[in-house]
């Protein structure tokens, strides 16, 4: 893996029509800054290879949202990744990286931010930028890492929605 996009799902409704945290939808919010997240990142040329989508609601229409701007992005549905610690997202990512230049992964809180911070930490960005990531990771929030032929991250991107 060259390069890794850690994508937050958008903004989701408080609650389903089946009362449960897996079945909640995106508000029409969490729609368009999904689309918006993922057309930027395509503008500046962040094109993964593989995306992996936890296979909850929120996760499936946040990629619905932006998968148009991906159009040679293959997707696969993990249920590994619904609510995943940080471990389990790099695990996963990892594990399609060794066959994709660019890995993808759309997903939850806290395991997105937790792997956005440890991955600053570990390519030693600026205590800023680490304590900036530490206090938030909004919906439809994405980072960007790019990983040298050791494996070490080094800080490509961090992207919230413009919430004027």
């Amino acid at each position: 893996m060259d390069r890794l996009i850690l994508f937050r799902h958008g903004k989701a409704e408080p609650e389903s029509a089946s009362g449960e945290d897996f079945d909640r939808r995106l508000a029409p919010r969490g729609v368009a800054e999904s689309a918006e997240t993922g057309a930027q990142l395509a503008d500046l040329g962040f094109l993964p290879d593989v995306v992996l989508v936890s296979t909850a609601a929120r996760t499936r229409e946040t990629w619905a949202a932006a998968e148009a701007h991906f159009p040679k992005a293959r997707a696969r549905f993990e249920d590994e990744l619904y609510h995943a610690d940080s471990g389990c997202v790099r695990r996963e990512a990892e594990r399609a990286g060794a066959q994709a230049g660019t890995v993808m992964v759309v997903g939850h809180n806290p395991g997105l931010q937790e792997l956005t911070v440890r991955l600053l930490t570990e390519g030693a960005a600026p205590p800023s930028l680490i304590a900036r990531a530490s206090r938030q990771f909004p919906t439809a929030a994405a980072a960007v890492f790019l990983f040298d032929a050791a494996g070490r991250p080094a800080f490509d991107g961090l992207f919230f929605p413009d919430r004027a």
